[in-house]
């Protein structure tokens, strides 16, 4: 089953510490692009949140947001061992760069991760809560970006349906192609007025039909839309793989158009590349 690349997910978690937040918003992209916004003395956990979310996500735009609100009357604590350390670190800095006044300010020194916490909350209890939470969102996100995928797939699937019921047409239509090729060779030789000998108007006929034959693009188009049908039965991402075969569809349909006899052939070449783009526009949007 595919999944969308768009989704949206959020879910909150209170306990004694205050309120965890997770907002996750996903959109279409090439690769998967991950930008996170973590809250102050949370800083730490920005390697396994993007381990987590590297796991369950393999494509799109990822906007992931928590927001952490203290439990009221928790007042905040300095990490005054941090503190001591940033101070020393400043004073060797500026010691280095013969500058006494390049030291970090104290609005500078807060903004350090980990440098404020909040008082009575193990650290360690919170930044957990906020893993498990995220588990949690990014489930739920999973859930919407597989229903959408379902929506995308009967899409898809709908598109395949009518692609292989034009190929078939297309394909009944060729003797009556070939029927008019060669009515319409013999017609422009009757103009001329020229005596062929048999052997070589039989040449000249398969020439002319090879030219306009298109059985072997129906043939690959065939093998694509079956190909097209496994790849959406798979569980995994497979939203380059689709957009591959879309191209390769789209290729057959321009030889199609390119080599086609008649007016039938033309228009059912012009009706499949409309078809395939559709089906273009919807992978675009999958995972």
């Amino acid at each position: 089953m595919i999944r969308s690349m768009t989704g949206f997910a959020r879910r909150e978690s209170s306990g004694p510490w205050g309120v965890l937040s997770w907002e996750l918003r996903t959109v279409n992209h090439r690769f998967l692009d991950l930008s996170l916004r973590l809250p102050d003395g949370l800083g730490a956990l920005e390697s396994p949140i993007r381990g987590r979310i590297q796991a369950m996500l393999a494509r799109g735009r990822v906007d992931a947001w928590l927001r952490y609100q203290p439990a009221a009357g928790e007042g905040l604590r300095l990490n005054s061992a941090l503190a001591l350390e940033l101070h020393g670190i400043g004073a060797e800095l500026a010691e280095i760069w013969e500058q006494p006044d390049a030291r970090f300010s104290s609005f500078e020194a807060l903004r350090w991760p980990g440098m404020v916490s909040v008082a009575g909350t193990d650290p360690e209890a919170l930044r957990q809560e906020a893993l498990d939470l995220l588990d949690v969102t990014l489930s739920e996100l999973q859930a919407a970006r597989a229903r959408e995928g379902e929506s995308l797939g009967r899409i898809l699937n709908e598109r395949l349906d009518a692609i292989a019921a034009l190929t078939r047409t297309l394909r009944e239509h060729l003797p009556e192609l070939e029927a008019a090729l060669r009515a319409r060779l013999q017609a422009r030789l009757a103009d001329l007025a020229l005596q062929v000998e048999q052997s070589r108007w039989e040449q000249e006929l398969v020439f002319y039909l090879q030219r306009q034959d298109v059985a072997e693009e129906l043939d690959r188009l065939d093998t694509h839309l079956l190909e097209v049908r496994r790849t959406l039965a798979q569980r995994e991402a497979v939203g380059r793989r689709l957009d591959f075969l879309v191209q390769e569809l789209n290729r057959e349909a321009n030889t199609l158009a390119s080599k086609a006899g008649d007016a039938a052939m033309s228009l059912g070449a012009v009706e499949l590349k409309v078809l395939i783009e559709q089906m273009r526009e919807q992978v675009q949007n999958v995972e």
